[in-house]
């Protein structure tokens, strides 16, 4: 007997269904299906992971596009795709419904019904006879011939009355009656989990929501020989009848590129090639070699031959016009594997100095549209988007959609609330569950936190979470992606509000439009192009010479920024910056571009996992010889000693090692980025591992090989984003060694970014020699300016760093300031601003030209008497004879601008304090290897990176500087309150120096000091 489900709800329909799209399509196949609907509410979000999974596992069943929805409250009803233009119709009807309601909402028009010329139509009748007998008669009045009835049977009390319903409905009007289950789940054990999200739903606990749940779990797939008991075989064989008319498959879906930015005249590659050849005579100014000139050829003639030129033309407009804007940008990715990107300016990394695989970019056996990542500064970003939307217009261009999913605080909270417990108890838990300790899993720590884990309730809990975790929450933007087409954008997927204001995002997120082949331009942010610009305007106002990328590069690798590079003096720059970095620079000792090319990839999982990194050390410093096992692999891996070190090198290995064609290869790549959600990466042990040794290679290197595909599983790393970041890496370099000032004022101002608070940054300029000057309301601007004392160049820091002072008041301040500035508080009361604007002002002891100390100038703004017209004229008295200490200073300089000039909490703590042996930052170098030492300082940063065996790195910083701390997990474990909880830490353990002068400390014993300064705020930045 066949049988459709033409019904389904997947956990795409949020916080309802409670089971994934593969999931429900893998069980229908299984259950002997003929063919399964997915019909997520006013959404079309789940159906392109059902389709990939059937086409993936090459499923025995059909499946159909549809959607569910309800208006009015007291309609229900399913839309099924027959065809294609049933499928633009469907998506211009969410569309339309999705756009006139804020984000999360929809809200159908009785035109959007009336209009409908090509869906076929399922109506779930009510139980009320008056409300089914006006939409009886509203839909044979408007669809007669489209129409059928979808039967349910939920075996509860209004079985009889739905069925009673549904009979005399077909007697009047004749529709056809089908039988679906009007699933939400894909078995039976899933019925917990979808109370639970109801409860979400509703903002409630399970016990609260009381007859509102489902009361059986009837709303799984149910097996054929029980269908067949519940309804009749007539209404059985109709789901047939129907889903055989359904026959629209999403892979007649095919992307039309916008085609206005080819002049009149030009086809879009004579278009291109023009563009190209302009591009040469600026990249190459003194003419091509005969080899550049080749693989340009090779480049267009795959470009011409999968119809991609609209697609370059389009990220070469939008580049475009970030340079008549002034918008520094940097493309990446699979750009940098191409000429013809670099001639058109898409990139700034010249392919000649890499060695990379093009047909990663472009390849006819993937017959897919090439990936390519524009990053442009992320305060001007906005400026790019709205040109998008200008160009193409809202109806032919959106933004993918990123499906954010539960991860475990947000499921733990979420379920917890479910079941009842206090959000006291939850918030707890999580806070003092250490998910950094891999080994021992979050729930055994929950006994640890007061949770009795033999209750019913616990239990409920730890496997609710477990479910949920992965599960998707609601849909938001994409960093950056944008598709754009040249129709309506509604004819090929839903598009509906963003959170964001002037944003709008299609229904499915990178990873479907990958899936279905089709375009997407990434347009990125990049906070520290935003910083580099900054920079180069500050140097511009003061030489004739513009400074820019391009400039910096030309001049080639100096020798004395990369001796800072080597030294790790690398605080605030790109990619090289983090703890991680600056223990691996004075080991790798880069001297040139492409040495920081493999150090940016060496730090990563791949690499690490796959324990590439030491062999790679030796043989760089001559110290273990390279050997390789054939010919075919020195030519992918000569350039990197012998070692794998990128992802494409991976990939090119298993090409000429194992024998993989290049789509195997891609497919390859592809399964290493998804392994740790779905271990597809098993898929290809054998075939590579086997393939390695038939080729006469050993099983040593071919599980080696294997090892490191897993590494780079979920952090594939490839040369050619590596190298782009090392342009900026270098450049951001260049500037801090030669303009450190600048370079630090422009990273203030592009705040937030990177590893570093101000704070730090701060510290590190000062360490640098570089003077600070503090907050004034006569002398500040509103962001961190450039000032001369005395031939000497200083930072002034702005009013944006003061907490809680808003920005109608900077503005209203820096209009209102006399030339000569401020001279009373009078006339700061005068200009209009809040009381809590002026205490904000007074806490940051901004007023101190004005008032004294910040206590007298909270006093000063107190005094209402010197408001009154008669005292206008008169200086504010200073009758508040307290001033703060040094320790209550150091506090209210953290509580209100996060940094203090004035003290550090660790030299305010040793002035009182005598902490016997004690080793400051700066003396750690002295120490020898191996020596016991005790150090104490604000922590800065936890890293627990996932490679790092267990180690977490923590960053103490005294005031002196900073110190490299390595915990072991089980340290971490026996003393987990001081590990999670301590702002200021002593560390009791054994310093360790690497060859290269690499001083960590290994932590013993951790002791949480931060009652030593109990009011101080110092927030710590977490990587995990």
């Amino acid at each position: 007997m066949a049988y459709a489900e033409l019904i389904c709800q997947s956990n795409f329909t949020f916080l309802r269904g409670a089971s994934s799209p593969e999931e429900l399509v893998t069980t229908a196949a299984f259950l002997n299906y003929s063919a399964i609907a997915i019909t997520d509410e006013c959404s079309v979000a789940g159906v392109v992971r059902a389709h990939s999974e059937i086409k993936r596992h090459r499923l025995p069943i059909s499946l159909i596009v549809g959607s569910f929805f309800c208006f009015q409250d007291d309609f229900c009803f399913v839309l099924l795709c027959p065809n294609k233009a049933a499928y633009a119709e469907l998506c211009r009807i969410i569309t339309q419904a999705r756009r006139r309601s804020p984000k999360g909402e929809y809200k159908l028009a009785e035109w959007d019904l009336i209009a409908i010329k090509h869906c076929q139509i399922v109506w779930l009748p009510g139980p009320e006879n008056e409300k089914n007998s006006h939409w009886g008669q509203w839909l044979y009045r408007h669809h007669p011939k489209r129409t059928w009835l979808g039967a349910t049977r939920f075996l509860n009390n209004l079985d009889t009355v739905r069925f009673n319903a549904i009979h005399h409905l077909h007697r009047v009007h004749h529709f056809p009656v089908l039988a679906t289950t009007h699933a939400l789940f894909h078995h039976t054990s899933r019925l917990p989990l979808q109370h639970v999200l109801h409860a979400m739903q509703e903002n409630t606990s399970v016990d609260q929501l009381g007859s509102a749940v489902l009361a059986n779990a009837e709303r799984a797939l149910r097996n054929i020989s029980k269908i067949k008991k519940l309804f009749p075989q007539q209404w059985i064989d109709n789901t047939q009848k129907l889903a055989s008319q359904c026959e629209f498959s999403l892979d007649e879906l095919k992307y039309q590129y916008p085609a206005e930015l080819v002049p009149p005249g030009l086809t879009a590659i004579e278009h291109l090639r023009n563009c190209v050849e302009k591009g040469i005579k600026k990249r190459f100014p003194n003419g091509l070699s005969d080899e550049i000139r080749a693989v340009i050829e090779k480049e267009m003639t795959l470009i011409e031959e999968q119809d991609y030129p609209y697609f370059f033309l389009t990220i070469h407009d939008i580049v475009q016009f970030a340079q008549k804007k002034k918008i520094l940008y940097q493309g990446r990715g699979s750009a940098a594997n191409s000429v013809v990107c670099y001639c058109l300016e898409i990139t700034a990394v010249d392919p000649r100095q890499i060695n990379v695989l093009f047909e990663r970019f472009i390849s006819k056996e993937r017959d897919e549209p090439p990936d390519i990542d524009v990053d442009f500064e992320h305060s001007r970003r906005e400026e790019i988007i709205q040109y998008i939307y200008a160009k193409y217009g809202r109806e032919r261009t959106a933004l993918a959609a990123t499906v954010i999913t539960f991860r475990f605080k947000s499921a733990f909270r979420e379920v917890g609330k479910a079941l009842g417990l206090p959000e006291s108890q939850l918030d707890f838990v999580i806070k003092n569950i250490n998910r950094r300790d891999r080994t021992v899993p979050w729930q055994s720590q929950l006994s640890a936190c007061g949770l009795d884990t033999r209750s019913t309730k616990v239990c409920q809990l730890v496997a609710l979470v477990e479910e949920v975790v992965g599960f998707p929450r609601h849909l938001s933007q994409h960093v950056g992606g944008f598709v754009i087409s040249a129709g309506p954008l509604y004819e090929l997927v839903p598009v509906e509000n963003a959170a964001m204001a002037e944003r709008t995002v299609i229904q499915w997120d990178k990873d479907d439009l990958e899936s279905l082949g089709l375009l997407k331009v990434d347009i990125l942010a990049l906070g520290m192009l935003t910083a580099i610009r900054r920079t180069f305007d500050l140097l511009n106002t003061q030489f004739p010479e513009p400074l820019s990328i391009p400039f910096i590069t030309r001049l080639g690798d100096d020798p004395q920024v990369y001796d800072m590079i080597c030294k790790a003096d690398t605080v605030g720059v790109f990619q090289i910056e983090s703890r991680a970095q600056m223990s691996m620079l004075p080991r790798l000792k880069p001297r040139t571009y492409y040495d920081l090319v493999v150090q940016i990839a060496i730090v990563r999982p791949g690499p690490i996992q796959g324990d590439m990194v030491h062999p790679y050390l030796l043989r760089r410093h001559g110290k273990e010889n390279v050997t390789y096992p054939s010919e075919e692999v020195q030519n992918v891996l000569s350039r990197t000693m012998g070692v794998p070190i990128f992802q494409e090198q991976v990939i090119q290995l298993a090409m000429v090692a194992a024998g993989f064609t290049g789509g195997e290869a891609d497919q390859l790549r592809r399964a290493m980025a998804s392994w740790k959600k779905d271990g597809r990466i098993y898929e290809f042990r054998d075939k590579l591992i086997h393939g390695m040794t038939n080729k006469g290679y050993s099983m040593a290197f071919a599980e080696q090989l294997f090892e490191q595909i897993k590494g780079f599983g979920g952090y594939g790393f490839p040369e050619s984003h590596s190298a782009s970041f090392a342009v900026l890496a270098y450049v951001s370099c260049w500037l801090k060694y030669y303009f450190p000032t600048e370079f630090y004022i422009a990273l203030l101002n592009s705040l937030p970014m990177g590893f570093y608070s101000a704070s730090q940054l701060v510290q590190d300029a000062r360490r640098h020699h570089i003077h600070v000057l503090a907050v004034c309301i006569n002398h500040s601007d509103r962001e961190h300016t450039l000032v001369c004392q005395k031939g000497v160049k200083a930072i002034r820091l702005g009013f944006k760093l003061v907490n809680g002072l808003s920005e109608k008041a900077i503005q209203r301040v820096l209009q209102a300031r006399p030339a000569h500035g401020f001279t009373n508080m009078h006339q700061l009361k005068q200009l209009g601003i809040s009381e809590k604007d002026l205490s904000a002002l007074a806490s940051a002891d901004t007023l101190s030209l004005l008032g004294g100390n910040r206590f007298q100038a909270r006093w000063a703004m107190m005094d209402q008497q010197a408001s009154l017209p008669l005292f206008s004229n008169q200086q504010s008295a200073l009758p508040l004879e307290v001033a703060p200490n040094d320790a209550q200073d150091t506090v209210e300089d953290y509580a209100s601008l996060s940094l203090s000039l004035k003290n550090h909490p660790i030299a305010l703590v040793l002035q009182e304090r005598t902490i016997k042996g004690l080793t400051l930052a700066n003396q750690l170098h002295n120490k020898p290897h191996g020596s016991v030492v005790h150090v104490v300082g604000c922590v800065t940063c936890r890293q627990a990176p996932g490679t790092a065996s267990g180690a977490t790195f923590f960053t103490l910083e005294d005031h002196t500087g900073n110190m490299n701390i390595v915990v072991w997990q089980s340290t971490a474990r026996h003393q987990q309150k001081a590990y999670l909880k301590a702002q200021i830490l002593q560390v009791d353990g054994i310093l360790e120096r690497s060859t290269e002068g690499v001083v960590h400390v290994i932590a013993g014993k951790l002791t949480d000091r931060s009652c030593w300064f109990s009011s101080l705020t110092v927030s710590a930045r977490n990587f995990h």
